[in-house]
């Protein structure tokens, strides 16, 4: 009995952080997310304002959670086929991707929170061993991932407001030749 309320209860919970990050990217779609309130998040939820609490103690913290989550998922795709040697594949893996979750990433890279995206996909970067195995005498490693990420969201900024005008194989193409393949050719 009392596992089977534990389960309810986990269920329960997953359904609200679920709803209150769902509540938190579409009001990322309307307005940047220094101008969000606990009141707006939980409102378009549907949970009480308290409920919040028992969740996070503050709304930064709800939206580090959302963009690490999607950052990992990002990098759990694209970087199993980059580590097969196949750039263009990883590219158009990651443009894809976030074709698929265009408003998702529309409103993170431009909703105010670009910042919290860059620094966590450099955190997760840094952890992954390809960074640490392969890397150019000349340029130190921690640059080469800052410089990689900033122009990445940098390309995807700028093409997720064209992406009728350009296909996901035209932007993979870019982020292949541009970045990727400069990143990890040899020397």
């Amino acid at each position: 009995m009392a596992a089977k309320l534990a389960r309810q209860s986990d269920a329960r919970v997953l359904r609200t952080r679920d709803a209150l990050r769902k509540a938190l990217l579409a009001l990322l779609e309307e307005k940047p997310f220094e101008q969000i309130t606990i009141r707006e998040i939980t409102a378009r939820a549907g949970t009480g304002y308290a409920t919040f609490f028992r969740h996070y103690n503050e709304p930064r913290v709800l939206l580090n959670e959302l963009v690490a989550d999607e950052i990992r998922d990002l990098l759990g795709r694209s970087m199993p086929i980059l580590r097969e040697s196949d750039p263009r594949g990883a590219a158009l893996a990651l443009g894809h991707h976030v074709d698929a979750h265009s408003q998702l990433w529309s409103a993170l890279l431009t909703g105010g929170s670009a910042g919290t995206m860059r620094e966590e996909f450099i955190r997760q970067a840094k952890e992954l061993p390809r960074w640490r195995t392969r890397t150019r005498a000349w340029l130190p490693t921690e640059l080469k991932i800052v410089y990689s990420v900033a122009a990445l969201f940098e390309v995807l900024a700028w093409w997720l407001p064209r992406r009728r005008y350009f296909t996901v194989e035209q932007v993979a193409e870019i982020l292949d030749r541009l970045i990727i393949a400069p990143m990890t050719a040899p020397e």
